[in-house]
């Protein structure tokens, strides 16, 4: 998967200049830390060559795991920023603005107001019951939904969003559980980052610590002795503790929001905001004063009864196949507050971070909620899932939907491997298309 850039040139010139800024700023802070520092200052003018030593290997080890995080978490962000595929209504716009327009000016779609919160305007759903990725929704027992029952829509990538997925403004795309858009590290902190994005603050404020003790233990020791202050010290002692800072309280920040299986996003929404649930109930159920109910596969029509036997519809005539293939979901909203996703401070912390200490600490694997694969839902469901289910009264499925469960998600296995295959496909013209516009 390529690159995918932010849409203003001001913002595409910071995140290029950041990573440079950085760069500078760990050299300078290297040749500081180990030469003046702990060579000139203990080694050589102090004699403390334990301290010169000591010194030596904390900056050593941290500033290491720092680079290493650094550069996975830089990679994956070029590499795979976790973006939702676009439309592909919207590679036509793009392919089609991009001929039209021949100047360098030729990406002018701004956006104006939440999008987030005008999922329909502009650009309708597709109304098609074979819309590209809807069955990926249905085949769940749970997904988030609008009010209607139908899975949230992105009027600019013109595609259903997956759960926790949010459209990022900066560079114009969906964006699986998004954080947010960093120019330091070189674009958006999403899904497929954000465990390098934590480990990545946590080794900078370790370095940062161990440069302003360094730093000040030498200033302190130079002042004491009448040799005065060293300028390169003095400036890096400032600039640790700038950086170091803002290192900190990154860190803290996104480990609060991993223990609680959180975004950024999620925590400014969690306030005052409800998640509309689409739960699987057994067929036949009908909408009631608590609840409405929806049935998929949804027909040309727009009818969302459940098919009987004989029936002729937009899909032909209704089978018993068919009627099995069918389900059924209460639209329901949680309590405001509520996080579904929330499993307990560990279980979020391993969803993000890994099953192991040394996936804590290393960037070795991705977090396994980037490759969560489940029939029940595109995360995992916490209590608070259960407990919804249980204020509505929704009954449980029937043993005979339970078990068509097993044969519907392989149908449903296949048809992602042909989606994925399509996409792969669409890809080419679709990345053409985007990065051409934002040129």
């Amino acid at each position: 998967m390529s690159s995918v850039r932010a849409r203003r040139s001001e913002t595409r010139w910071v995140t290029r200049f950041m990573p440079v800024f950085l760069a500078v700023c760990f050299g300078l802070t290297t040749y500081t830390t180990a030469k003046r520092v702990c060579v000139d200052h203990f080694l050589h003018r102090s004699q403390q060559p334990s301290a010169a030593i000591a010194f030596l290997v904390f900056y050593l080890v941290t500033f290491t795991f720092m680079l290493l995080t650094y550069i996975r978490l830089f990679l994956v962000i070029q590499l795979n920023p976790g973006v939702v595929p676009l439309g592909q209504r919207a590679i036509w716009r793009l392919e089609k603005e991009e001929k039209e327009k021949p100047s360098w000016r030729r990406h002018k779609h701004k956006q104006t107001g939440d999008i987030e919160a005008n999922a329909y305007s502009n650009v309708g759903p597709d109304d098609d019951p074979d819309s590209p990725g809807l069955e990926s929704f249905y085949s769940k027992d749970v997904f988030l939904c609008e009010s209607d029952g139908k899975p949230r829509w992105c009027h600019s990538c013109c595609t259903w969003k997956p759960d926790r997925a949010h459209h990022c403004s900066e560079i114009d795309r969906c964006v699986k559980k998004m954080d947010h858009y960093c120019p330091w590290v070189g674009g958006i902190v999403g899904e497929t980052s954000f465990k390098y994005f934590i480990q990545f603050t946590f080794y900078a404020s370790l370095c940062s610590i161990v440069v302003i003790t360094a730093c000040a233990v030498c200033t302190r020791q130079r002042l004491h002795t009448g040799h005065g202050l060293d300028g390169f010290v003095v400036a890096i002692l400032a600039l640790s503790g700038l950086l170091g800072f803002f290192a900190v309280t990154m860190f803290i920040t996104s480990a609060r929001y991993a223990l609680q299986n959180m975004t950024n996003i999620d925590y400014l929404k969690s306030k005052n905001f409800v998640h509309n649930l689409a739960i699987r109930v057994p067929r036949g159920i009908q909408s009631c004063e608590k609840y409405k109910v929806v049935t998929y596969p949804i027909s040309k029509s727009g009818d969302l009864a459940t098919p009987l036997p004989g029936d002729v519809g937009a899909r032909g005539v209704a089978n018993e196949r068919d009627m099995l293939a069918t389900r059924t979901f209460a639209v329901v909203k949680t309590e405001l507050g509520e996080n579904p996703w929330d499993l307990g401070f560990y279980r979020n912390w391993k969803s993000v971070m890994g099953n192991s200490i040394i996936d804590w600490l290393l960037p070795l694997k991705d977090s396994p909620c980037a490759t969560y694969e489940n029939n029940e839902s595109f995360y995992e469901m916490g209590p608070i899932y259960l407990r919804v289910r249980e204020r509505f009264r929704l009954p449980h499925l029937t043993d005979d939907e339970k078990g068509f469960t097993t044969s519907k998600k392989e149908l449903s296995s296949k048809s992602q491997a042909k989606e994925r295959k399509q996409k792969k496909q669409e890809q080419g013209s679709q990345d053409r298309a985007h990065g051409s516009a934002n040129l």
